[in-house]
Parts: C-alpha cells; sequence; structure tokens
C-alpha cells in the first residue's frame, strides 16, 4: 500500500499497515521524529558540548534480589550533575506491567523516556497479540530499546536499565542486566547498577542467602543501598531530615507492588539504627563449604 502524508512528515499508511505488535516499530513508521531519540544529532565534537553532558542530570544505583516467590528492586532517590547533587528525591524504580518493573541508571530524561516508551510498548503487544509477552520476550523487546541508544550513548548519554519481573511458567523472579550495546544478560540470585554498585553488590554477597523472604530480601536491598552510600558520593543513602527514603517494589506472584512511604520509611530507620551500633553493617556468619 503507498503511504500518503499529511503535510506534517507524518505516514498516516501506519495505521492501515498490518498489525504491528511493536509501538516504536510503528511509531518509526509513522513519525520517527517522536521517537525520543530522533531529535539528537552529533553532540560530541566541542567544549560546549561536552560541558552539556557533564551538567546533565545523571541516576545511579539500583538492587534487586531474587527471593522465595519472586523479586525485590531498590533505588537510592540521588541524581547527580558532575560533583553536585542536582536532585535528591528522583525515583529510579517503575512498574512495567503487572508482573515486571524497570529501573535506570544514566543519564536522567533519558531513562525516563525510556522506562515510559516500554511501559507503552508492552501495554500495545498485549493489546494487538490478545496476550503478554513472556518474560523474556519483555527483556529482550527492552534490549532492543536500549540498543536504539548505542549512538547517543557512545556521545556521553548512555542509559542502563535493570529488568526484574515474576516469570509465571517457572514461579520464581529473575533479574536481567543490560549493557550499552541491549544485552540482555540474566542475572541469579541479586544483582546491582550504577555509580555504587560495586560497593552494592559486595554489600550482597555478605546479606544475600538462597529463599529469602520477601521482608528479608528487602532489608537487604536497604542494607546494600546504605553500604554503597557509605563509599560512593553519587549514591544517596536514607535522608531521615527530608523523609526521603529508598524506593522499593516487589514482582510476586500477586504481581508488582510499590512499597508504601511508610513502609520504606521503617526499613529505612531499622538499618539506619543497626547502624549506629555496627557502622558497618550486621556479621554475616561464615558457612562451611560442605
Amino acid at each position: 500500500m503507498q503511504g500518503f502524508s499529511n503535510g506534517a512528515g507524518r505516514d498516516q499508511a501506519a495505521f492501515m499497515a498490518p498489525r504491528i505488535p511493536s509501538f516504536t516499530q510503528f511509531l518509526a513508521s509513522y513519525d520517527p521524529s517522536m521517537l525520543p531519540l530522533a531529535n539528537f544529532g552529533p553532540l560530541a565534537g566541542s567544549d560546549t558540548a561536552a560541558d552539556v553532558i557533564k551538567s546533565l542530570p545523571r541516576a545511579t544505583t539500583i538492587v534487586a534480589v531474587a527471593c522465595e516467590g519472586g523479586v525485590v528492586m531498590a533505588g537510592d532517590r540521588r541524581a547527580t550533575a558532575g560533583n553536585m547533587i542536582s536532585k535528591r528525591d528522583v525515583d529510579k524504580v517503575f512498574r512495567a506491567d503487572e508482573y515486571s518493573a524497570i529501573a535506570i541508571s544514566g543519564t536522567l530524561a533519558l531513562a525516563l523516556e525510556l522506562t515510559r516508551l516500554f511501559g507503552v510498548e508492552l501495554e500495545h503487544y498485549e493489546k494487538m497479540e490478545g496476550r503478554a509477552l513472556s518474560l523474556e520476550g519483555k527483556a529482550n523487546r527492552l534490549g532492543k530499546m536500549t540498543r536504539d541508544n548505542l549512538m547517543v550513548a557512545m556521545q556521553g548519554l548512555a542509559v542502563i536499565p535493570l529488568f526484574v519481573g515474576y516469570d509465571e511458567e517457572t514461579g520464581a523472579g529473575r533479574i536481567f542486566s543490560y549493557d550499552v550495546a541491549g544485552g540482555p544478560y540474566e542475572e541469579h540470585r541479586f544483582h546491582s547498577i550504577g555509580s555504587g554498585s560495586v560497593f552494592a553488590k559486595s554489600a550482597l554477597k555478605k546479606y544475600y542467602s538462597d529463599d529469602m523472604s520477601v521482608t528479608d530480601a528487602a532489608l537487604a536491598c536497604v542494607q546494600a543501598l546504605y553500604d554503597a552510600a557509605d563509599d560512593d558520593s553519587a549514591t544517596g543513602g536514607p535522608d531521615l531530615t527530608r523523609q526521603i527514603f529508598p524506593v522499593i517494589v516487589t514482582v510476586t506472584e500477586g504481581g508488582f507492588n510499590r512499597l508504601s512511604d511508610s513502609e520504606c520509611a521503617a526499613y529505612a530507620q531499622q538499618v539506619v539504627h543497626g547502624r549506629m551500633t555496627l557502622p558497618d553493617g550486621p556479621f554475616a556468619p561464615l558457612r562451611s563449604a560442605g
């Protein structure tokens, strides 16, 4: 079918084409300029461009822990621009659909666009096909969207997501990480991304145990974020004076659930109270290999 335009550069034939289950693919055929990254040309090559890139807010540390019957994900609230704190209460963990969640690290503006577009992508597929994508299908779709950002990422505007979900086929929580080329890579037990990830993962090696309850996994996530904030200036710890606490979500057989502010505060205050006597965190018993 021949395309026809409405005079604004939009191909109205996209609405008459065979069913397209991908919203980003449909948008690319209808009006590519509406895609989040369409208006980004070459950015590097000048001191001004480099200064602008460095001054953009960036999101930092996210942790995820597989637990009994699902997965828990948590993120700190700080965004930085160079060595400055640009925002103290950023949300970095979001609902993707009923049984999955996405969190972001990297250039904040583009990362937020990616999370919104990914949610629409999953909803569009379900409406077009009458069923939801499998968890691996969702992970692969997010990988494609991350890869579409590669050229911009190479200019300093990287966006790195972390994706978790409840697998209805296996009844278990799963974690998927990505690189700038799109990944995806399945992680086991726990994972972390962002500037404080090396400290958070080191902490989770100490706190994690197999078949943790959802409650214990949430507490381990907050402990790991506290340890990350202790060593990484770009990661924000619990802010008791401003009542700003990590965002914590769970994805289980019951679906996606974001913990209330009071629940997150309770976890944070428990960790802070414990650090008053044990500044480096709780001890982990040595377990023999046998």
